[in-house]
């Protein structure tokens, strides 16, 4: 199922949230010809090829605050508990009610943290039944299944994000801050989380779940080391004892979807983003 060149491009599209991930694919669809609409509290950091909506989706919105759109992506971090239903259920269940029509497609971006109670060295597929195992994962975990009830959305689960501006492991190698290399870990570019959510919108029929993972899970102490290598500098001391933790996360439905990856291991994608 890789992007086909003669997918229609989405038309009008609402991102809500919008920070860094939403920008990079509105300025994207924008550059198709697309229409972008951008819903966050504070609206003045946002490209002027978008258009603004003010609104804070914690509290109800009135549906003349949201127009009609043909496609939604929701990018909305979640937030703490505050004692009752989480802000994050809360902000998608009035994003639910505020919206005027149904969409044609709505995708939730999500996280691995839902399956973080599934440590072990299996990998899993997208078929692995969730285990939250932190109030963050449930909040994400009851996200997931309001937006797919109400809004029949498409839910993407990225792994660890990185590239320019995501550097914070790469800081970590430089300060020489001490690591845990037996924890299992994932991750993915920006670029090609980018790619996949774009081609979660353009394709007739794209997955109901996904796992925007590359395709080199990896110990952290294999990337640190990679990475202090790059660097010129001393490999990052090692947390002991050393704890197996994390999981490991199979990212076939992404490879179908896209083909290869720009990134498809972090020696590419560090290597791109040290300049190396």
């Amino acid at each position: 199922m890789r992007l086909s060149e003669a997918a229609p491009q989405p038309r009008r599209t609402l991102l809500v949230g919008c920070g860094r991930l939403g920008t990079r694919l509105g300025l994207r669809l924008v550059a198709d010809g697309g229409e972008v609409l951008a819903l966050r509290r504070d609206t003045s950091a946002l490209p002027g090829a978008f258009v603004p909506i003010s609104a804070d989706l914690r509290e109800p919105v009135a549906r003349s605050v949201v127009p009609a759109v043909d496609d939604v992506v929701i990018t909305l971090p979640p937030g703490a508990d505050d004692g009752g239903a989480s802000p994050y259920v809360r902000s998608l269940r009035h994003l639910a009610d505020a919206l005027p029509v149904a969409p044609r497609r709505v995708v939730l971006v999500s996280s691995m943290r839902v399956l973080e109670g599934r440590a072990g060295p299996t990998p899993l597929s997208e078929s692995a039944e969730p285990a939250p195992a932190s109030a963050r994962a449930t909040a994400l975990l009851d996200g997931e299944r309001l937006a797919i009830d109400r809004l029949g959305a498409l839910v993407v689960r990225p792994a660890g994000i990185y590239g320019p501006g995501r550097d914070m492991l790469v800081q970590r190698v430089r300060e020489g801050a001490p690591m845990q290399y037996a924890r299992r870990t994932n991750r993915i570019h920006e670029s090609d989380l980018v790619r996949a959510l774009e081609a979660v919108l353009r394709e007739p029929e794209p997955p109901q779940l996904l796992h925007a993972v590359d395709a080199r899970p990896a110990p952290l102490g294999d990337v640190v080391t990679w990475i202090a290598q790059a660097l010129g500098v001393p490999p990052p001391p090692r947390v002991e004892p050393a704890v197996p933790s994390g999981t490991v996360l199979r990212g076939d439905r992404l490879a179908a979807l896209l083909g290869t990856l720009r990134y498809p291991s972090f020696e590419d994608g560090y290597r791109a983003l040290l300049g190396r």
